[in-house]
């Protein structure tokens, strides 16, 4: 999505500034059209460098999105009921990717899915389905 809107914008610079023909019906100001430009630009980049970063050990799941999040939140394994690495359907289910009060995603269908004692669910997408599934065996066993 942003890259056609970084596209659109591209085009209409190289056509207003170097072909000196008016972009659209109702032309901006040149300057107008580089800060656009660039705003777009810079969001795509900062999408681009936006990661889910996921760690399990002994105490719990930690995890994070980088940059928005410096520090990694926890899940500690005594609050967890139930946990699985399961498929997704993320429009449907969750509404999309990104941050939800319910789930944190990035791309993909894959995630661990947590079923805390206090009834309440929560997703971490996954690219390593495997990996989850092998490290969230050998802690299972913390589950009370």
């Amino acid at each position: 999505m942003f890259l056609g809107l970084n596209l659109f914008f591209f085009f209409g610079i190289y056509q207003q500034l170097i072909l000196k023909t008016p972009f659209g019906s109702k032309p901006t100001s040149n300057n107008f059209l580089i800060i656009t430009c660039s705003v777009f630009l810079l969001v795509t980049v900062f999408f681009f460098y936006l990661k889910l970063k996921t760690r399990i050990d002994k105490t719990g799941i930690y995890y994070r999105f980088s940059p928005i999040q410096s520090k990694f939140k926890i899940i500690k394994w005594e609050t967890i009921k139930n946990v699985q690495v399961i498929k997704y359907k993320p429009i449907t289910d969750y509404g999309g990717w990104g941050i939800k009060l319910n789930s944190y995603t990035v791309k993909g269908n894959i995630g661990i899915l947590f079923e805390f004692k206090n009834g309440k669910k929560f997703l971490i997408g996954s690219q390593k389905k495997n990996e989850a599934t092998r490290v969230l065996e050998t802690y299972k066993n913390k589950l009370s």
